[in-house]
């Protein structure tokens, strides 16, 4: 019984494998799962049916369920028999240091543990390593998957183009596919050569449509989805070029097609967010979700990842989310200490809390802490002390910069903020330190002569004449035949010694030697001349006779008389005040405002008022002889008590009788 039972077994378990072989044939593998679940009931120490299964479980996906079985099974499924499965579960879980532990344990290493290997190191940004990987299998293999190990090559160079700003090899890979069309692209991106990049992209498209095109399943709606990655590059240097509206509605269009890739949306999303800066923050509040997909962490770098953290610390200051952003920014800190960019966003919120001083402590502790990184950091403090008005400060700050105080860059901003706090003797010594450096350390650099030439400059501007001269001396013992150099010595001697001035004047070249040969002719028909001369024009005829005849004698033209007026008396001696105006000339006696002269007075009807000839001012003998000129005060004589005409008021008349005439005046078409 027990040996018919054992036959019986063997018979059904034959059936069983026969039914794995033929469902891993046909791809069904829920199925032959199945069948291998059923062998292992049998015989649950079967290796070969545990490695059947581990890999029915790989290939429907159940990654975790796949290493699960290799863990319980470790005394049966040896590191030897399936390290292979192992590493690459681990792999697809994530796991990317257990995958390379799993791999370098391997007693044999296998053709397919040394892809798996080159993609672990991929994952892990160990790109020198990978390219000798790569490179490795490329050397070695021989069979169909060839392009897609050069793909794979292209990759990494890219990726040191891009992060490690490492300038890529030429592998002599024909670009025939549109995968190695973009690679190059993104290496071409690396080193800024953002015209050539855009060239390759749009190659990448063509080639990506031409090949899918051959497949007649292949929708329009496909096609655009395998496009997006591609045209999220090209968005991305529209960027770069400064094309943000084009690179914004390319973006959009990508995110509208919804692609399933979390990478690619995390990535235009947050280029978006850099776009809006501080406008538009609803439309950065709603793209900033997309970063914050499910396995996001996965598919991008270490830096693409940092960016975008650091984005959302600037977006939540921007948003006046002040907790939210210390709290990201001291995250960011922590992860990476030495990096500038969480403190100087912790700074920034500080400032817009109007804690200028706390910001500037941070900025010097993390300055103290990171010397390597201080130059950016003081350069920062400087800038926060010029805001505060505080530029004596900011100038200490500046000139504390070991490696940048020589700089003509900096000696020139600190001797601007001296000029303008009027410490001229500070100003002068930033120039002699750093004529000191280079005379130290490069003295044959042109930039030594040239800040010892704004040294003198800066120095007679302000009176410093001696010592101008004293640095005008060490130019010319430079440069003997600087002849500039040498006007301006004799210049600066000329108000200080005089008697040397006139010994160094005899170093100038004599005015022959001086003498410039220029064309005349050609000088005045250049371009951008003012002075054109005239062609002279053919002369034919009478005219030319006329011309022949006259000779050199030019005629002479006619001053015209000027045009005397109509009632001109030669015997008349003109007005002397005819060029003044009417109201300004000493007998001007005003406009008169009626037909009768003798009514000058003004009142109510009835009224008397005095005669005419006391109140003409020209028969008062107190007169002045002249009227006033517009916007002068009169002359009122002190010993008449006449009133002049227009400061008289009718007796008995109300205050208000001006506004009650004024109202009658509009109402009234006729008089009283």
């Amino acid at each position: 019984k027990m040996a018919a039972a054992a036959a019986g077994g063997a018979g059904a378990a034959a059936a069983l494998w026969s039914e794995v072989n033929r469902c891993g044939q046909n791809g069904d593998f829920a199925r032959a799962l199945k069948s291998v679940n059923k062998i292992l009931q049998i015989s649950k120490d079967d290796v070969t049916a545990l490695q059947c299964k581990v890999v029915c479980l790989i290939q429907n996906g159940n990654f975790k369920e796949a290493l699960g079985v290799i863990n319980t099974h470790t005394k049966v499924l040896t590191s030897d028999i399936i390290a292979f499965e192992k590493a690459y579960c681990e792999y697809r879980l994530n796991r990317i240091e257990n995958a390379l532990k799993t791999i370098q344990s391997a007693s044999q290493q296998t053709d397919k543990l040394k892809e798996l290997y080159g993609q672990v190191l991929y994952r892990l940004e160990r790109y020198d390593d990978c390219l000798a990987a790569y490179r490795d299998l490329i050397r070695n293999s021989q069979d169909e998957y060839e392009e897609e190990r050069k793909t794979n090559l292209s990759a990494v160079v890219a990726a040191q183009s891009t992060w490690e700003k490492v300038m890529p090899e030429d592998l002599g890979l024909r670009e025939a596919t549109y995968e190695l069309c973009y690679n190059s692209a993104c290496a071409l991106i690396g080193q800024g050569k953002l015209n050539e990049a855009m060239k390759k992209l749009q190659k990448a498209e063509e080639l990506c449509r031409q090949s899918l095109s051959e497949d007649s399943d292949v929708t329009e709606e496909d096609v655009e989805a395998e496009l997006a990655i591609i045209h999220g590059q090209m968005a991305y240097i529209m960027q770069l070029q400064g094309r943000t509206e084009d690179a914004l509605q390319l973006y959009n269009q990508i995110i509208k097609l919804k692609p399933t890739d979390v990478g690619l949306l995390a990535v235009i999303a947050n280029n978006i967010i850099t776009i809006n800066k501080d406008q538009n923050v609803f439309d950065s509040k709603k793209k900033v979700k997309l970063t914050n997909a499910e396995g996001v962490e996965h598919k991008l770098s270490k830096k693409q990842l940092q960016a975008i953290e650091f984005n959302k610390a600037l977006l939540a200051m921007y948003t006046n989310q002040a907790d939210q952003c210390r709290k990201l920014s001291a995250s960011l800190q922590s992860q990476s200490p030495e990096h500038l960019l969480p403190v100087l966003i912790q700074a920034a919120q500080l400032c817009r809390e109007k804690q200028h001083a706390k910001a500037v402590g941070l900025l010097q502790d993390f300055a103290d802490q990171h010397p390597a990184n201080a130059a950016e950091i003081k350069l920062t403090m400087a800038q926060l002390k010029i805001a505060q008005g505080s530029v004596t400060k900011a100038c200490m700050i500046l000139r504390s910069i070991e490696e940048l105080r020589h700089k003509p860059g900096m000696v020139s901003a600190l001797v601007t903020m001296y000029s303008h706090e009027e410490d001229i003797d500070s100003a002068i010594e930033v120039f002699t330190q750093a004529i000191q450096w280079y005379q130290q350390f490069q003295p044959k650099s042109p930039v030594h002569l040239s800040l010892i030439r704004e040294a003198a400059n800066f120095k007679l501007k302000h009176g410093r004449k001696k010592e101008a001269i004293s640095d005008l001396e060490e130019l010319w013992k430079q440069n003997p035949k600087d002849v500039h150099t040498l006007a301006q010595l004799i210049s600066a001697y000329s108000l200080v010694d005089p008697e040397k001035a006139k010994v160094l004047s005899k170093h100038l070249p004599s005015s022959d030697t001086m003498s410039l040969k220029v064309d005349v002719d050609a000088l005045e028909n250049s371009h951008g001349a003012t002075y054109v001369r005239k062609k002279a024009g053919k002369l034919t005829g009478d005219n030319q006779q006329k011309e022949q005849g006259q000779g050199d004698v030019k005629k002479k033209k006619k001053k015209k008389q000027g045009k005397l007026p109509k009632n001109y008396d030669p015997k008349v001696t003109p007005d002397p005040e005819r060029w003044l105006p009417m109201r300004e000339r000493s007998y001007y006696r005003g406009r008169k405002k009626g037909k009768k002269k003798d009514q000058v007075g003004k009142g109510t009807q009835g009224s008397t008022t005095a005669g005419s000839s006391e109140l003409d001012a020209s028969r008062t003998a107190s007169s002045p002889p002249t009227s006033p000129r517009p916007g002068s005060a009169a002359a009122v004589s002190a010993t008449s008590n006449v009133i002049p005409p227009r400061h008289q008021k009718p007796a008995g008349a109300p205050a208000t009788k001006k506004k009650q005439q004024q109202k009658k005046k509009k109402g009234a078409k006729g008089g009283w």
